[in-house]
């Protein structure tokens, strides 16, 4: 096991955030000479970091904080009355691994995505070497779920990182003409029964932002865990805040049960 304590890391200059605009963004990335294995890679999602390509990196602003690290407690997940019809509306599909390999028939679905919901972001327009560098990674953790309809027609794809502790809900593109299906939505849905499944803990979405409106989604699941006080050295706290029947998500309104209490990385 990698000890943290003699891991480098590196800062960004400031840069136009991708969230919000008018904000300056740091970012945070581990040495990216540094090995990567599931060991170190499970250890850094306990304080944030998130995969992008071959790096690992978490926001580290200096004036905000508003990317909030957000995963389900699979064990306690209930869907509510939508998510069960969206489970319904989806049961004809039938999900399998693939390689992470860069298919003439997934990076046709991928460009078709990103064509049409992220046009106005900065992973438009589609490559395929932008594909290559931000998905394809040949690590032994790194899978590949595809979805397909009776007729095997691909309509989405979940990638996924398989930690110790979890996986990582890295990115999902989807059939952008099935907007009625929420593949989106569904691919989730089937990610926490796939972490039950494996007798796993969490599911790692990522970073949550409460005035970011591509983010809401993340909080229909509940309950879910933030990672909250991430900026302090003493320590990093995971607190379920959101439960069914919370009306709303107040930051820093916390009703907080403490899950996990682990010491930082001094960065």
């Amino acid at each position: 096991m990698t000890d943290l304590s003699q891991l480098k890391f590196y800062a960004t200059h400031p840069h136009p955030c991708s969230y919000l605009p008018r904000e300056q963004a740091t970012t945070l990335f581990l040495d990216p000479q540094q090995p990567l294995d599931v060991e170190t890679y499970s250890e850094l999602s306990e304080m944030g970091f998130r995969r992008s390509g071959d790096h690992l990196y978490r926001p580290h602003c200096r004036a905000c904080n508003a990317c909030i690290p957000a995963r389900i407690p699979v064990a306690e997940f209930e869907p509510n009355s939508q998510q069960k019809r969206i489970l319904k509306k989806n049961r004809d599909l039938h999900v399998t691994e693939a390689s992470p390999e860069p298919s003439d028939e997934i990076y046709d679905l991928y460009q078709r995505y990103i064509c049409a919901r992220h046009a106005d972001g900065d992973m438009y327009p589609p490559s395929r070497d932008q594909f290559q560098s931000f998905l394809v990674k040949d690590w032994n953790f790194c899978r590949f779920f595809t979805f397909r309809d009776a007729d095997n027609k691909l309509l989405a794809v979940a990638v996924t990182d398989q930690m110790v502790n979890g996986i990582s809900a890295v990115y999902t593109f989807f059939d952008p003409q099935e907007h009625k299906r929420s593949l989106g939505r569904f691919a989730i849905l089937w990610q926490i029964q796939h972490t039950r499944d494996l007798e796993m803990d969490s599911v790692y979405l990522g970073y949550w932002i409460k005035d970011c409106r591509k983010m809401n989604y993340k909080t229909e699941y509940r309950p879910i865990e933030m990672l909250v006080n991430q900026a302090g050295k003493l320590g990093l706290l995971w607190a379920g805040s959101l439960k069914k029947g919370d009306p709303t998500w107040l930051l820093g309104g916390f009703q907080a049960q403490l899950l996990t209490f682990f010491a930082g990385i001094n960065i």
